[in-house]
């Protein structure tokens, strides 16, 4: 169990994240990117533990399933797209271990899962995890020893465009939502039968080779909507700090 645990880059493009987390909590404290989490629909404190325990989930991977025994690739870096990922090392390894990651996989489910019902955006939110899914997929690119791995921009950038174009009023969650699914379905499930034949010792959803573009469109994807959505602001907070649902379109 102890091998499936690693970050998912080299300790400095993994610097480069938390310096993007610490800059984001500095602007929250000061209050200039209030504006754009409330449009998220969650308060901008919740916004900053998601994304932290998105950074901390990163290093644990759970495993589900097994690939037959083969060759496998260990203990080496990847560079993929200039961005520098980790293969563990390992001993009596048993073949290709499929994992789901914490902090790339279950996180942004739930919290897209919750923003979907929150909203009531269903039909939209499907829609656009299918656009996005569509362009990862088509992007997405197997590397020996790694898995399946994306460049860290296309997941942010296809999802504020597709969220900007299906609805002007929900492009914070919409951008979220689909920057998340969108890539875990598009880049990692629809890989899945690709997996087997790179000798990568661990095949982790959400992890190595597009981690960073998970947490990157929860980052990137809802403040480039949010800054650059039409005008208008949400609703005054209740008395207890929530922010009620906006109304449909």
């Amino acid at each position: 169990m102890g091998h499936l645990n690693y970050l998912p880059l080299t300790l400095p493009f993994f610097a480069i994240l938390v310096a993007v987390f610490v800059v984001l909590v500095a602007f929250v404290e000061v209050g200039a990117l209030r504006y754009a989490y409330l449009r998220l629909g969650v308060s901008p404190r919740a916004a900053m533990f998601l994304l932290l325990a998105s950074l901390l989930g990163s290093y644990i991977n759970i495993p589900i399933a097994q690939l037959p025994e083969r060759e496998v690739s260990t203990g080496q870096v990847i560079t993929v797209f200039g961005t520098e990922y980790i293969i563990p090392a390992l001993t009596e390894w048993p073949g290709t271990v499929i994992a789901v990651n914490i902090g790339g996989a279950v996180v942004p489910t739930v919290l897209s899962l919750w923003l979907l019902g929150r909203n009531r955006i269903w039909a939209r939110g499907v829609v656009a995890v299918a656009a996005v899914a569509a362009v990862c997929h088509y992007l997405a690119h197997p590397v020996p020893g790694l898995g399946i791995a994306i460049p860290s921009f296309v997941p942010p950038i296809s999802a504020t465009v597709v969220a900007l174009v299906l609805s002007p009023r929900y492009t914070a969650p919409l951008a979220y939502i689909s920057g998340s699914l969108g890539t875990l379905i598009g880049a990692d499930l629809l890989n899945l039968g690709k997996i087997q034949g790179l000798g990568a010792p661990v095949a982790s959803i959400g992890g190595a080779g597009t981690f960073d573009g998970i947490f990157l469109a929860g980052v990137l994807g809802v403040l480039f909507a949010s800054l650059f959505g039409p005008p208008g602001s949400p609703k005054r907070q209740s008395r207890r700090g929530s922010v009620p649902p906006w109304p449909a379109t």
